[in-house]
């Protein structure tokens, strides 16, 4: 029996939360980059989507390697997106409309320009400023090779030799992604203490929780030693290096953030959600992170890793509702982020156009996952079909994976390209700077015309209808959101499960049509809804008032 949550504070158990990247969201100063009060600008037209929440990526002082996962003030906004003010603005803004805000946190690692980096690289060896990251004596002849053979995730090794004050080659640092963004040591307590106070900062700005960036990680194997596979996390883009990642410590952590997070939960009511990134092989071991004192949730990335095959998708959705649902949390289900190719495109989809066997499989899937138990995530421009942008041109690329292997194998741009909101050519009305040099900070193709948001809210059969009439299907129908599902049996390549009493959600993973595997009225289709039957090549159904044989 899976454990019933009956506190009426626990939002977060079925909440729609949508993720802002806020460089591609909206801008509105005119210099091509998105800021916070674009994001203030655009909460009545994610009021109207439907999300509970909104997840905003890093918008703290940054030199921007890593556009902004590498932070140089965990306690302030970067010029480019706004000040604190503005921040304030959209926290409040936001809350008086009841929409949620998660910030992004970075615990691992921070930028290089960090205060107490640039404080640790004029310290001499084995100071306590050097304490705070991982410094290390090289190996080989005078030091001149790295501590250990670990390679970093966005290529290269992992670690970079640092000039000391004398003039000389001297210790080396750990990066496990870039040189610019330097690992944490979190055995040295004054990083713990660091974070406490960057964790009440916010919340005392009111937000209502965070998701944790690399939340597998923090600590290291004490000892440091070779890996056997050192260019693991390389080669799979993954946090798989089983001496870098997944420390029996970190869970120390959360059990202390979880603690900080009660704590003003205590004081007003308002429960406070911490959300991990969590990589980690298995269901079991990610069901870890999200015991009761530990994290609130933590992202289930198999689904979206999953292959478009009924059998697969039913494999990890059964192994996510055991280990991590039976732990009393929920499962928190994602389709897409900023690290991932588009579902449209990924689904085999064409690359320039919102139509055809990706677009109708990106369609069925965000009925399947807005059907199942828990809470779902939602990366901005799923809900208006947005394929991946695959032809960007070398020179305006910004990804330090393709800076640091010369190849364009997962880089992220394509993503991130920026939102369209109106109009038929560039900017979309993304930013409204009429200076060609400040157009959106990456190109936009000329195909965007068709996804823009306003030509979304006119077409009834749009992405965005199918989402915004989910969600509201999702808040009013007691069979959806927090709870259990139930699966039936279907015909090979057909994926059907009862949510309750009267409500099955249904997708055909198949090429042909099929009969539906209930009778019913259809309350909501990704796609042409013949009676009783789902169309080939993906479709899924959301059937209510069941009749059983």
């Amino acid at each position: 029996m899976i454990p019933k949550h009956d506190d009426a504070r626990s939002w977060w158990r079925d909440a729609v939360i949508y993720q802002v990247y806020v460089r591609s969201f909206l801008d509105s100063t005119g210099d091509g980059v998105g800021d916070l009060a674009g994001v203030r600008a655009g909460l009545p037209y994610l009021k109207k989507l439907g999300v509970d929440g909104i997840w905003l990526s890093p918008f703290y002082p940054s030199p921007q390697h890593d556009h902004g996962y590498d932070v140089a003030d965990y306690c302030d906004v970067d010029p480019v997106f706004g000040d604190i003010t503005e921040f304030d603005r959209l926290t409040a803004a936001a809350h008086r409309l009841g929409i949620k805000i998660l910030l992004d946190i970075v615990p691992n690692h921070c930028s290089s320009e960090h205060p107490y980096f640039r404080e640790a690289l004029a310290a001499p060896p084995d100071s306590p400023a050097r304490a705070r990251f991982h410094f290390a004596d090289g190996r080989g002849p005078g030091g001149c090779e790295p501590p250990n053979n670990w390679h970093a995730m966005f290529g290269g090794p992992a670690w970079s030799r640092v000039t000391e004050a004398d003039g000389n080659p001297g210790q080396w640092y750990l990066h496990m992604f870039t040189p610019e963004q330097p690992d944490w040591n979190w055995r040295a307590p004054e990083v713990a203490a660091h974070f406490d106070q960057v964790l009440r900062f916010w919340l005392d700005r009111e937000v209502d929780g965070f998701r944790i960036d690399v939340a597998a990680g923090l600590f290291k194997h004490p000892g440091l030693p070779d890996s056997p596979d050192p260019e693991a996390d390389a080669r799979t883009r993954d946090s798989v290096n089983p001496l870098a990642w997944n420390q029996p410590e970190v869970h120390d952590v959360w059990r202390h953030w979880r603690a900080v997070c009660e704590e003003y939960t205590a004081r007003d009511g308002r429960e406070r959600l911490l959300v991990g990134e969590v990589s980690v092989p298995t269901a079991r071991e990610h069901a870890r992170y999200v015991r009761s004192d530990e994290l609130h949730q933590a992202f289930f990335f198999d689904l979206l890793s999953a292959p478009w095959d009924a059998d697969a998708f039913r494999k990890v959705i059964s192994e996510a509702m055991k280990d991590i649902a039976g732990t009393g949390s929920t499962v928190t289900w994602v389709l897409n982020n900023h690290d991932q190719v588009r579902t449209v495109t990924r689904y085999g989809g064409a690359a320039t156009e919102g139509s055809g066997l990706g677009a109708a499989r990106a369609r069925a899937a965000a009925l399947l996952m807005l059907a199942l138990p828990g809470a779902a995530y939602i990366y901005q421009g799923e809900e208006l079909g947005l394929p991946e942008v695959v032809d960007l041109p070398d020179d305006v690329l910004t990804d330090p994976i393709f800076r640091r292997t010369g190849s364009r194998a997962r880089i992220r741009d394509g993503c991130r390209v920026p939102l369209p909101w109106s109009g038929q050519a560039s900017p979309f009305g993304f930013t409204s700077g009429a200076d060609a040099a400040k157009l959106p900070w990456l190109p936009q193709p000329e195909w965007f015309a068709e996804h823009a948001t306003e030509r979304a809210l006119a077409d009834t059969n749009s992405f965005w209808h199918l989402y915004r009439d989910g969600l509201q299907l999702r808040s009013s129908l007691p069979q959806l959101g927090d709870g259990t599902l139930r699966w039936l049996d279907t015909q090979p390549g057909v994926l059907a499960f009862a949510r309750g009493d009267g409500l099955v959600c249904a997708v055909n993973f198949g090429t042909a049509p099929t009969p539906a595997p209930v009778s019913g009225v259809p309350l909501l289709a990704s796609g042409p809804c013949p009676p009783g039957v789902l169309a080939g090549s993906a479709a899924a159904w959301w059937i209510t008032d069941i009749t059983h044989d």
